[in-house]
């Protein structure tokens, strides 16, 4: 995977596409920026930037440990809760948490969607996951992965 920096920002892309003569030129001088990485190769280089174990992230996130091993094996794909789980446990804000749900191909989190905001509150916020947790418990919201208090 290269390196996060050589990410352009959706609004760079929408620029090079039509700024480009034909769709075809865009999608050939852009291969480097137009494919995105597997998520596992991408969380583990979150890992290695941040100098963080990968168990540290699972447990932060309250993935059960052997299949937070396998997302980052790449043998398991994950849902956007897991993915959002993921997300608490590597500390991230709300625009890296919207990358990474790019990547790993989901939805964007929506502050029109009250779950998503409680959820995108407590990610700005540096909520732990079972903070957040607890308020999606309090709100009378699904809880992430699926668990649910009713």
């Amino acid at each position: 995977m290269t390196d996060k920096s050589a990410y352009l920002t959706t609004e760079e892309m929408w620029g090079r596409l039509f700024s480009s003569p034909s769709v075809n030129s865009f999608m050939t001088a852009g291969d480097e920026y137009t494919e995105l990485p597997g998520l596992s190769d991408y969380i583990t280089e979150l890992c290695s930037a941040g100098s963080v174990k990968p168990e540290v992230v699972i447990r932060r996130a309250n993935i059960e440990r052997s299949y937070g091993h396998r997302l980052f094996r790449g043998s398991r794909n994950p849902s956007r809760d897991t993915v959002l789980q993921l997300a608490f446990g590597f500390g991230m804000d709300v625009k890296d948490a919207q990358q990474l749900l790019k990547v790993a191909r989901h939805a964007a989190l929506h502050p029109k969607v009250r779950r998503d905001a409680v959820i995108a509150f407590g990610l700005e916020n540096g909520w732990s996951v079972i903070e957040t947790q607890q308020c999606l418990y309090d709100n009378d919201m699904p809880l992430m992965g699926g668990a649910s208090h009713v």
